[in-house]
């Protein structure tokens, strides 16, 4: 089950896709995966909820350390991260710094600045009995979390969660993949070095060690991959009852409307699908064009390609690689699958209008559209995952609309369109983890937007605040003092109409209009405030209480008494016959 995730059922080795003749091969990685000894795990598992137990990760001091520590991490670390994802998947340094550094450098200094916000009781809203009363929500952390990374981001699909992780005040287990082998024993080696290592410690192996890591007890998993291994994930957390976070995937569609900018629709277009080789989780993995416009946005997708990544993308310093063989493999399936099962008709699927070169020894596959696609061919089986983009023309909106609430919801969803309408169609008539108009992938780099899928592309989010709420729980706090014991008969046996007539008035909300809420948000002690100030203003009015026009002068009203004021009236001043 796992081997369908991690790709092998042995050891990955690097060195057979050495290319060194080209200026395109994959940069030489001499590095072997290290492995976490097995039957070390559950005593790391063991020591680290010892160590939570202990309150050692929950002052915010201790927070605010560890997260200016990661802050250390990863500026000091930038261009050994760069050399690693350079290693791992030839991926050019500044889409490793746009993808990896950035993601993780802004999460951590948006959670440095909000710390001590993010961590502050919050007041809520209170019913008149417990006017008198403290009631709060309290963000505790959840415990020892393990934390699973995927290969492609490898450094920001760990190391921001974890963010979110040492906000709360949780212990961590983080588990990079073992595909991406130079950005594993990066992080493993620099979590040790700046982290505190008895409440962070890194696992680093393959299918046994992560399945050793599945049979502990953990208080919340966080997993980025697809979707089949999140389902042995759900199968092992639910053994314990385990909250789980997953980040998954799917198909993204993308839509283009006729009445938008072609040229610069197609460069955006092409930049998020080609972005990391399309080993994007939130990559366009599809186009739903309009019939009237379709000619026109292959040609300009094509003249994209080539201004980004020249006539040859493989001799392109700007263009990444393909993970390992089995991905390689699988993509190489994808563009030369048949229509037909009979051998006597088989025909290419589609139409490949641009790319289509691959190279085995280097694990390269050129930027490629495959145009004339329809529903059923074989790239619009699965999600694609890598730098293949079909396309595929429909005579309407409506008709793009239907296609995608056919299919299960994607983790992100892109339209090009300037008709106001169509975008409130797309927002009201579909669901997706993410909605961006006019442009891709640009929403998972702002940390105050949730990031997360729906339905089969996963659940849960993360990212800036929302990494803190995933990694804590919201505790209800209600503090009573005694100050109103006296009414407790009211809710105390034996019952009567009388005490349920009180107890409905005190206790029980009714619909109130306009004036109501404000009165209601604005809060029972302010409106009992101001409405003691009318009507003493009033008595103190109608008392002819000389030229007095506030609280302070209420000399001789016999409203005095019910603001403090116990001087006694003068012998000028008028008193209210009693």
């Amino acid at each position: 089950g796992i081997n369908a995730e991690y790709g092998v059922s042995q050891k990955p080795n690097h060195h057979n896709h050495l290319h060194p003749k080209t200026k395109s091969s994959r940069m030489p990685s001499f590095e072997s995966l290290r492995e976490t000894p097995i039957d070390e795990i559950p005593q790391i598992v063991y020591n680290l909820h010892q160590v939570f137990n202990s309150n050692k990760t929950k002052p915010e001091e201790f927070r605010r350390a560890q997260l200016e520590k990661l802050l250390d991490l990863i500026e000091n670390s930038r261009e050994d991260i760069y050399q690693a994802l350079a290693e791992d998947l030839r991926r050019p340094s500044f889409e490793s710094y746009a993808g990896d550094y950035l993601a993780v450098k802004n999460d951590v200094v948006e959670a440095l600045e909000n710390l001590h916000h993010w961590m502050a009781p919050k007041c809520v809203a209170k019913p008149l009995p417990n006017l008198t009363d403290k009631a709060q929500v309290i963000r505790e952390p959840l415990g020892v979390v393990l934390i699973m990374g995927a290969w492609n981001f490898p450094f920001m699909e760990t190391l921001k969660p974890l963010v979110g992780a040492i906000a709360a005040g949780n212990c961590a287990v983080i588990k990079p993949s073992e595909l991406a082998v130079s950005s594993s024993n990066l992080i493993a080696r620099l979590v040790s070095q700046y982290l505190d290592d008895s409440c962070f410690q890194v696992v680093t192996g393959g299918v046994e060690e992560t399945t050793t890591l599945l049979k502990q007890k953990f208080d919340h998993i966080m997993y980025t991959g697809n979707s089949q291994v999140g389902r042995i994930i759900m199968r092992a957390a639910a053994e314990n009852l385990t909250p789980v976070t997953l980040e998954l995937g799917g198909k993204s569609p993308t839509v283009v409307d006729s009445n938008v900018d072609i040229i610069a629709s197609a460069r955006r277009i092409v930049w998020g699908r080609f972005f990391n080789a399309g080993q994007v989780c939130v990559a366009p993995d599809y186009v739903l064009c309009l019939e009237s416009i379709h000619d026109q946005l292959v040609a300009e997708m094509k003249k994209a390609i080539i201004e980004f990544y020249g006539s040859d993308p493989s001799i392109s310093p700007h263009y990444s690689r393909i993970i390992n063989q089995r991905h390689f493999q699988r993509l190489k399936a994808i563009l030369n699958a048949d229509s037909s099962d009979d051998d006597a008709k088989k025909q290419p699927a589609d139409v490949i209008v641009c790319g289509g070169e691959m190279d085995e020894d280097t694990l390269y596959i050129a930027p490629t559209i495959i145009d004339q696609a329809t529903l059923d061919s074989p790239s619009m089986n699965e999600e694609i995952f890598g730098p293949v983009l079909p396309i595929i023309s429909v005579a309407s909106i409506s008709e793009a609309i239907d296609v995608i609430r056919s299919r299960p919801k994607p983790l992100a969803l892109y339209v090009f369109s300037n008709d106001a309408g169509v975008v409130e169609r797309f927002k009201i008539e579909t669901s997706s983890g993410g909605l961006v108009v006019n442009d891709t992938l640009l929403h998972a780099g702002i940390q105050s937007f949730p990031f997360g899928g729906v339905g089969e592309s996963g659940f849960g989010a993360y990212s800036g605040r929302t990494s803190f709420e995933t990694f804590s729980h919201a505790k209800s706090f209600l503090q009573r003092s005694f100050a109103g014991s006296a009414l407790d008969f009211l809710r105390f046996p034996p019952f009567n109409e009388s005490k349920l007539g009180w107890y409905k008035y005190a206790a029980e909300r009714t619909l109130v209009g306009k004036w109501g809420q404000i009165l209601r948000k604005v809060g029972w002690w302010t409106s009992i405030g101001i409405a003691t100030w009318a009507v003493v203003h009033l008595i103190h009015r109608r008392g002819g209480c000389g030229g007095c026009v506030g609280f302070g002068w209420l000399k001789g009203c016999p409203g005095r008494s019910l603001i403090g004021f116990s001087s006694a009236p003068s012998a000028t001043t008028p008193v209210l016959n009693k």
